[in-house]
């Protein structure tokens, strides 16, 4: 008889990623790689083992392969436990068929055996496209001193953004009293973070419930919370204050590599007490040239720099030749940016080469009108040929495959 988990933790990693186009053509959102030497998924995977969460569900779905094979046992993140650990949860046939997660709710739904295998009291459902360092176990003490039958993080965003995601009212104890989605006029500036915790046995109530009833979204935000507030369950809001991202879009993801480079955002990757593990391959320390000029940039395991970097986020076993110039920019692993090339204000992806002389992005000075300005994308496996230009905003998912 196996010891019931208190807590276990479902991370909804299935996500297409859209917005981020060329970087998401061969690997689900969460796989996206950041920071020099992690993907995005490592943050919720850290945090739940810095929180003493040991138990993770992953479902998986679009492109589940990359992140498949980098999860593996869960070992870097210490979560290959005989019983618990890291578990990837693709969509799977039944004795009824087989069927694609319909929405953040069915995925869970689909998976409740999971679950239900450690007999937990609580449950967290978190996201894995986004960048943060939470204690998760302080949530759940909050939960828990509320005696909450649900509990939803959230972040205090300007009004002007209010109305781009859901909002939360809530009354001085923080009890959740009212809903909105990305409202025209928002009530308040308490964004759901899309991290949530449950009181299970509540929680599975409500997910039979809601994939019994043809009608209803099988979503968290459109189905399950609001049924629950309409139903007067106990919902609270749990306010974070600290840095979080949701790098959905090229330019926030442009924007959360360059908080790392800004010693005024708190975002410390170097944190000894909330450590970010992440499965890495084992590199030679990175070699910077007599004639190299490196400012304000990470440069991480295995990369060669004769080059000029400023301003930028260089990822494991680059290289940037002598005469190259790199500012303000990403270049993923493995790329190649030769002599004479040019990048800057870019997003490079892995494995890519940019011939010489060739000019990727364009500083926003250089636009006559600031709509026109933007980060510029190369994605995965991709060669820009000598001397081609690829102006502001443009992006390149398959130039000339390798």
């Amino acid at each position: 008889m196996y010891t019931r988990k208190e807590c276990v933790a479902m991370l909804l990693a299935g996500g297409q990623g859209s917005r981020l186009y060329a970087l998401t053509q061969d690997m689900a959102k969460p796989a996206v790689p950041y920071g020099g030497k992690y993907k995005i998924i490592d943050f919720p995977l850290s945090n739940c083992v810095n929180s003493g969460i040991d138990t993770v569900g992953v479902l998986t779905q679009y492109q589940p392969l990359v992140l498949n094979d980098y999860i593996g046992n869960g070992q870097p993140w210490d979560l290959d436990k005989q019983y618990g650990g890291a578990h990837c949860l693709p969509p799977y046939q039944t004795a009824l068929g087989a069927e694609w997660y319909k929405g953040t709710a069915n995925a869970i739904y689909q998976n409740i055996a999971f679950v239900d295998r450690y007999n937990p009291e609580y449950v967290i459902i978190l996201s894995g496209d986004h960048i943060y360092k939470m204690d998760y176990n302080q949530m759940l003490e909050f939960h828990k001193a509320k005696n909450a039958d649900a509990t939803i993080a959230v972040q205090n965003v300007p009004i002007e953004e209010a109305s781009r995601m859901g909002i939360m009212i809530a009354d001085d104890e923080c009890n959740i009293t009212d809903f909105e989605e990305k409202p025209a006029h928002p009530r308040s500036t308490l964004a759901s973070m899309g991290i949530y915790i449950f009181t299970w046995k509540k929680l599975r109530q409500y997910l039979i419930d809601n994939e019994n009833n043809p009608d209803e979204d099988k979503d968290f935000g459109k189905a399950i919370i609001p049924n629950m507030l309409n139903a007067g369950e106990k919902l609270v809001a749990y306010t974070f204050s600290g840095y979080w991202k949701d790098v959905g879009t090229l330019d926030a993801l442009w924007d959360a590599n360059m908080d790392i480079l800004n010693p005024t955002i708190p975002i410390d990757l170097y944190d000894p007490d909330w450590k970010m593990y992440s499965r890495n391959p084992v590199l030679p320390p990175q070699y910077i040239g007599p004639e190299a000029t490196v400012e304000n940039s990470m440069v991480s395991e295995g990369c060669i720099i004769d080059g000029k970097l400023d301003n930028s986020v260089i990822f494991e076993g680059v290289t940037v030749e002598k005469g190259a110039v790199v500012t303000d920019s990403v270049i993923m692993t493995g790329s190649v940016v030769k002599a004479g090339a040019v990048v800057e204000y870019a997003i490079v992806g892995e494995n890519s080469v940019i011939e010489s002389g060739a000019h990727i992005g364009a500083r926003p000075e250089s636009c006559e009108n600031r709509d026109d300005w933007g980060i510029a994308v190369i994605g995965h496996k991709v060669t820009v040929s000598e001397g081609q230009v690829v102006g502001a905003k443009q992006m390149i998912p398959d130039v000339k495959k390798k």
